[in-house]
């Protein structure tokens, strides 16, 4: 009995939540270890499936890059990263586009839809969804920055009662270019912006921000990361992902999520407990 009442307690938490974020747009960027785990894999769709179910609108923006690495290796493809990001040349576009908007898109479409989550996988390139130009063409290649998004591609989806997976690979724009390989963090930073989300989540493979003492910062300001970030407590690949959050923010999305994606049911134990489980960063 005391177990069903623990039950019926959780149930109540999440409550005022699932009434708070009915009809809202969730944007997640799904990476790390929970894309690398069949088990977390299964959790993660579950959790989606849920947020879908009680009336929210979950979109994922998917990483891949271990996946790209090791099929590159197995071709003996050379690949290089300066400062923590690939430089995708010609042939190494093909192969990125190949992992992110094949083997990896569509295995998510097919876990959501086997939780219940009817989902849709796109990449920036369907509808020109996502238009991209050169990072440093001499440096990195076929590495893109976001110029433009069409949101109504995505909104059509969601209409629809479907979940969208967006695999972060753009479009140039022209006939027969081959596109462009794009940060997922940031990738999911502005498609939020664009669809007007109410909260952007992070996958990591980390609790969240930490201090010096390596303990979770619940709750920043955008003022006080960067305050972080100067004095080094925010540092290496967490930099790029509190930049994105930032970014988020100031395009409009309320709040901003970094999460342990190593622990179950993550993105409901920060969406719909009280006490969340990461770092929340707002304005």
């Amino acid at each position: 009995m005391r177990a069903k009442l623990e039950t019926v307690k959780t149930l109540l938490d999440a409550l005022p939540f699932i009434n708070k974020f009915r009809d809202d747009i969730i944007v997640v960027k799904y990476g790390g270890s929970a894309q690398t785990s069949d088990e977390l894999k299964a959790k993660f769709a579950e959790d989606i499936a849920l947020l879908q179910i009680v009336g929210m609108k979950p979109v994922v923006v998917h990483g891949g890059g271990k996946s790209i690495t090791n099929l590159l290796k197995e071709l003996n493809i050379e690949t290089k990263f300066i400062d923590g990001q690939r430089v995708t040349t010609k042939e190494v576009m093909r192969i990125a586009e190949m992992v992110l908007s094949g083997e990896v898109n569509k295995e998510i479409v097919s876990l959501l839809n086997s939780q219940g989550a009817k989902a849709i996988g796109i990449s920036g390139k369907d509808a020109n969804f996502i238009k991209a130009i050169h990072k440093d063409r001499e440096k990195f290649g076929y590495t893109g920055v976001i110029e433009e998004i069409n949101p109504e591609v995505v909104f059509n989806i969601i209409d629809d009662g479907f979940v969208p997976v967006i695999a972060p690979i753009a479009s140039g724009g022209e006939m027969g270019h081959p596109g462009f390989n794009i940060n997922a963090d940031l990738a999911a930073s502005r498609v939020a912006i664009a669809l007007n989300a109410r909260k952007v989540l992070f996958l990591t493979d980390t609790q969240g921000v930490l201090d010096k003492s390596g303990n979770l910062i619940n709750t920043l300001t955008i003022s006080k990361v960067e305050e972080l970030k100067n004095d080094n407590t925010i540092h290496g690949g967490m930099v790029p992902k509190v930049d994105a959050c930032i970014e988020a923010l100031r395009g409009g999305v309320k709040k901003a999520h970094i999460i342990d994606g190593r622990l179950e049911h993550s993105l409901l134990l920060e969406i719909l407990t009280s006490s969340g489980i990461g770092t929340c960063i707002e304005l």
